[in-house]
């Protein structure tokens, strides 16, 4: 008999896992197109807000792109995304920018597989947890994996990030 897990589609993100050997596990939500916030997820994963951790992408203004991943609850300190990304200055970029840049949606947003790799930045408090949920590449489909795992797949830098 088929595990229902087995039935989730595999995403590039998952792939990649795979092929560096990273455990995760996907777990599927169900999305509401008027409300793709983290504070859905959460009702729907029934987990902390503190677990559930959102992909940002900024543009600084000395190095250019880079991606903040923080929890979900939380909003980046664009001055401390400048200080630790190297720039004086920073801003999210346009929505109309994410999926030609990165390849992924706004709500399906993953620090894995983007099209090109960036800067990377992970709240330290992804560390205090032994897992935490990021997008698995799509909307509806959160990756459960522990963060050291993350941080490694990601090349993500631990700091401050507001």
């Amino acid at each position: 008999m088929a595990k229902e897990k087995d039935k989730i589609q595999k995403t590039n993100v998952a792939r990649l896992m795979d092929k560096a050997k990273i455990a995760y596990e996907l777990i599927p939500y169900e999305v509401d197109e008027s409300d793709l916030s983290a504070h859905h997820i959460v009702a729907q994963l029934g987990e902390n807000i503190e677990q559930v951790f959102k992909t940002l992408v900024l543009h600084g203004d000395k190095t250019g792109h880079f991606v903040c991943v923080i929890p979900g609850g939380d909003e980046v300190d664009l001055k401390m995304a400048a200080k630790v990304s190297g720039n004086k200055k920073c801003d999210l970029i346009p929505m109309k920018e994410l999926l030609p840049l990165t390849g992924y949606i706004r709500g399906g947003c993953s620090p894995i597989g983007m099209k090109k790799h960036f800067p990377t930045y992970i709240h330290r408090t992804a560390l205090d947890h032994p897992y935490i949920y990021v997008s698995a590449g799509v909307r509806g489909l959160q990756m459960k994996l522990a963060p050291a795992d993350l941080i490694r797949a990601a090349q993500a830098t631990p700091c401050e990030l507001f």
